[in-house]
């Protein structure tokens, strides 16, 4: 099972753009592996078709995105003009891969089976899982979502975004945070280079003593020490 910090594994896959080798296609991006159970499911259409609304979003995050379900190429490809149709984004070509997987190998090797949900020949079907990798290839997020559950895509843009303004500024994101919210400072952050990060401070103290909340004056960050 891989696991958060680790090396993803730089699989090779057929898939709706050709063969690839994961780490190869990713390059210097982050990247987004998002799996489904079958192609025509409706659950899975809707989130494709998300997936399709929202990429401009995604690469103005330097963010790949590629599907994954247990089918062919073939039906992949057929199965992507129901969803540019639910999508509302007609055209002659699909914005990002989906890989085949139809011997569930892939599926397999990544643990994300439910053994709940099988196909017409008692086969497991892929979960809905969701891996975000960073581009040092190494895994920085995953979630689980049964087959029946549809995932929430904002919340996964929401999540990416935290991702990437906390690898670059040194803060963590508070509970339901938004992009433009206050923040964060990460707790291993020493105190005098927090003072020189940060140097105008509204402490605001809490009843345990134990730590306070500090607010920037100037910077619309809240710091967490």
């Amino acid at each position: 099972m891989v696991k958060l910090g680790d090396v993803f594994p730089n699989f090779s896959a057929k898939t709706t753009v050709g063969d690839i080798l994961f780490h190869d296609w990713l390059k210097d991006s982050w990247g987004i592996l998002f799996t489904h159970p079958a192609d025509f499911t409706p659950v899975c259409t809707t989130e494709l078709a998300r997936v399709v609304q929202l990429h401009h979003e995604f690469i103005k995050r330097n963010t790949k995105v590629i599907a994954l379900s247990c089918d062919s190429v073939d039906t992949h490809q057929q199965w992507c003009n129901d969803i540019k149709v639910y999508a509302s984004c007609p055209g002659d070509t699909f914005p990002y891969p989906i890989i085949a997987d139809e011997n569930r190998e892939l599926a397999t090797d990544l643990e994300m089976l439910d053994p709940d949900e099988k196909d017409a020949q008692g086969i497991p079907l892929t979960a809905r899982a969701v891996f975000i990798v960073d581009p040092n290839k190494k895994m920085r997020l995953s979630i689980l979502y049964p087959a029946t559950t549809g995932r929430n895509f904002d919340e996964i843009l929401r999540v990416l975004d935290s991702l990437q303004l906390c690898d670059k500024h040194k803060v963590a994101t508070p509970v339901d945070w938004k992009p433009g919210q206050d923040v964060m400072v990460q707790p291993n952050v020493p105190n005098d280079e927090v003072k020189v990060l940060f140097p105008s401070l509204t402490v605001v103290a809490l009843p345990s003593g134990k730590g306070t909340l500090e607010r920037p004056r100037n910077h619309k960050l809240l710091l967490c020490r």
